[in-house]
């Protein structure tokens, strides 16, 4: 094999996982905003709420986290990486938005309270926290 077609083959490779991490970034964006009032993007852009800002970018992060890790342990196989980088991601994102529903039933932490709040919460750090954990864990359990 050529330098040139390894350089093509290893280009296509990361703009097909690029585009898989991107897919799943937006659709954990849409997810964590049917979990707030309003329009997430609109309570970001326009009202600057810390806490909304903080609970998407940790939950943005930690499919990262995952996206990552289901590359690397993907070991080369383009099609199975790619299939695996999804499917993970999805897991990832219900296990987050679980977690985000148990700790409001649970620990009594809800993320419509957080949002409407000006200021920045201590339960939006605690809720952050928490999201980044989860992708890390779920990143680490892919490997």
């Amino acid at each position: 094999m050529t330098l040139l077609e390894i350089l093509a083959r290893g280009s296509g490779a990361i703009a097909a996982y690029a585009a898989v991490g991107v897919i799943l970034l937006i659709i954990g964006f849409y997810v964590i905003d049917l979990a707030t009032p309003g329009k997430l993007s609109s309570v970001i852009r326009t009202e600057r709420n810390p806490n909304a800002t903080l609970l998407a970018t940790s939950a943005l992060a930690a499919i990262g986290l995952i996206v990552a890790a289901s590359i690397w342990s993907s070991g080369g196989r383009l099609a199975e990486g790619l299939a695996g980088t999804a499917v993970f991601g999805l897991v990832g994102i219900v296990v987050q938005t679980l977690a985000m529903l148990l700790f409001d039933r649970v620990v009594g932490i809800s993320v419509r309270d957080l949002v409407k709040e000006p200021e920045l919460q201590p339960g939006a750090r605690l809720l952050a926290v928490t999201h980044v954990a989860i992708g890390l864990i779920t990143a680490v359990a892919v490997i």
